[in-house]
Formats: structure tokens, C-alpha cells, sequence
């Protein structure tokens, strides 16, 4: 080869890679460019939506929705722009891996569902405390996005469950309406005085601002083997339902305690017979 010919040849690479580099360089301050527009879009539309008095589940639904499908359209573009694929073979690609694709992805799909039917349904909102008995789950609704609903739980963990699995199962919204009816059962011994354990119980009751007054309920639920059920009903706010749970279980055993009502221990009587007598009554008769 001429050194004519070499350096043609050394400056059509030279060129060529000189090309390359100015591509990347360009996809790179796209991409930077265009992702910085995305999440400002996406601000815009929680910004909007959230105007509108839309609710977050929906919000984080939809700015979810959004800023995965213009990162893949982003994507995409970038790299037809680069000449590593051209537009027909892209498109071909895409269409040949569809089916590949749509069972590769029927979990997310399925998941992807579920979070419409979510948003559809509303069986919880965005706030709501529910359990997931399914998988021993619960906790406090913090975002429903595309795949995922986040729940924050009492000791302040986060847990993503996928929305399938909440679609096909059962939820127990705990805060869905805006009271519960707290009921407490306990047991006291045969010798207690049982109609004075019952006035306890409507006592304390009646002396908690947190029940409403109307369908209280006291009674004797069981004759047990060890002990008498007494237990009590009533309404009260959903967010009062726990700490009301506690004190008035703190309660009740303190006033039993003062009234000398005794809460008996699971017990078992055994009456053994001797065999000792048995043999000397059957030498006696003899």
C-alpha cells in the first residue's frame, strides 16, 4: 500500500471515529437533557393534578405511568439516532419479540392491571391502613404506582407488594369507615360476683368519652370449664380503637383487682383414686 493510500485510509477511521465520538457525545447531553424535561413534566403533572384535588393514588399512578414511558421512548430514540439499529429493523425487532415479550412480562402485566383495578375499584386509597392476610402484611398505604402498591408498616418499614397479589386476594381495610366496634372479653372465677363484674364493665364504658352511647353491649359469653366469659361492645372512632383497646384492658384488671374479682388461670381439676384403700377395704371384707 502507497503512503497515499494509508493516509487516506488513517483519516477515513480517523473520521469515523471523530463521527462516533460526536454522536455519543450528543446522545449523552440528549439524554441528560431529556431526563432532567421528564421529571420536570412529571412535577408538572403531580403539581396539576394534585390542583385538581385528584387523589395520590391516582397521581402517583399516573406520573409513574409517564415518566417510565417517555425513559423508554428516550431510550429507543437514542439509539436509532446512533446507528446501531435503523428504524425498520427496530420496528421489526419490536414486532418479532412481541409475543416473547407479552409472556416474558405477564407478571408485570398483571401487575400493571392490577394497579387499574385499584385505581377502578378503589378497595383502599393512598393513607388507608390495610392487612394482607395472604402474606402477613400491614400497613399504611403511602404510594399504588404501576407495578407496586408501598406500604409503610407500624415499626416504620417499607413493604412493596405487587398489585396482583392484591387483586387476587383478600385486603382487610381497617380504616375504610370511620368507627369500630371494640369488644372485650375476659374471664372471671365461679365464686365472683357476676352482676358486679358486669356494672364494671358498663362503668368504664360509660365513663369513656371515646363510645358512642348508642348499641353498647355487656354480657356473659361463655360458662367456661375454668372461668365465666363476661365481655362488653361498643362503638368508637377508628382512630380511637387501639389505644381505647389498651386502657380499658388496663382498666378492667385493675378495678377487678379492687373489687377482689379474681381472673382464674386455665386449671384443670384431677381427682386420683388411691389403690392402697381399694386393697385394704378388700382385705377388711375378707
Amino acid at each position: 500500500m502507497s503512503l497515499e493510500g494509508m493516509y487516506n485510509y488513517l483519516m477515513d477511521k480517523l473520521g469515523s471515529a471523530a463521527d462516533l465520538i460526536l454522536k455519543l457525545v450528543f446522545a449523552v447531553v440528549v439524554f441528560v437533557i431529556a431526563r432532567k424535561l421528564i421529571l420536570w413534566l412529571c412535577k408538572v403533572i403531580r403539581q396539576n393534578m394534585t390542583r385538581f384535588h385528584a387523589e395520590e393514588a391516582v397521581v402517583s399512578f399516573v406520573v409513574s405511568l409517564v415518566k417510565y414511558g417517555l425513559n423508554i421512548l428516550l431510550v429507543m430514540t437514542l439509539i436509532v439516532q446512533l446507528g446501531i439499529v435503523s428504524e425498520a429493523s427496530l420496528a421489526a425487532a419490536i414486532a418479532s419479540a412481541g409475543v416473547a415479550i407479552s409472556l416474558a412480562l405477564q407478571g408485570g402485566l398483571s401487575n400493571f392491571a392490577g394497579g387499574l383495578m385499584i385505581l377502578l375499584l378503589k378497595p383502599f386509597k393512598v393513607g388507608d391502613y390495610i392487612v394482607f392476610p395472604g402474606e402477613n402484611m400491614e400497613g399504611t398505604v403511602k404510594k399504588i404506582e404501576m407495578y407496586y402498591t408501598t406500604l409503610n408498616s407500624i415499626d416504620n418499614r417499607t413493604i412493596m407488594i405487587p398489585n396482583a397479589n392484591l387483586t387476587n386476594n383478600t385486603i382487610i381495610n381497617v380504616t375504610a369507615m370511620n368507627r369500630r366496634k371494640l369488644e372485650i372479653k375476659v374471664g372471671i372465677s365461679y365464686d365472683a360476683d357476676l352482676s358486679l363484674a358486669i356494672n364494671i364493665l358498663k362503668r368504664l364504658v360509660e365513663e369513656d368519652p371515646r363510645f358512642y352511647p348508642e348499641e353498647q353491649q355487656f354480657f356473659v359469653d361463655e360458662l367456661g370449664s375454668s372461668s365465666i366469659v363476661v365481655g362488653m361492645r361498643a362503638w368508637l372512632g377508628t382512630d380511637d380503637y387501639w389505644p381505647t383497646k389498651w386502657e380499658m384492658n388496663e382498666r378492667i384488671k385493675m378495678e377487678f383487682d379492687q373489687e377482689g374479682i379474681t381472673i382464674p388461670y386455665q386449671q384443670l381439676d384431677v381427682h386420683l383414686k388411691s389403690e392402697n384403700s381399694d386393697l385394704q377395704k378388700q382385705c377388711s371384707k375378707k
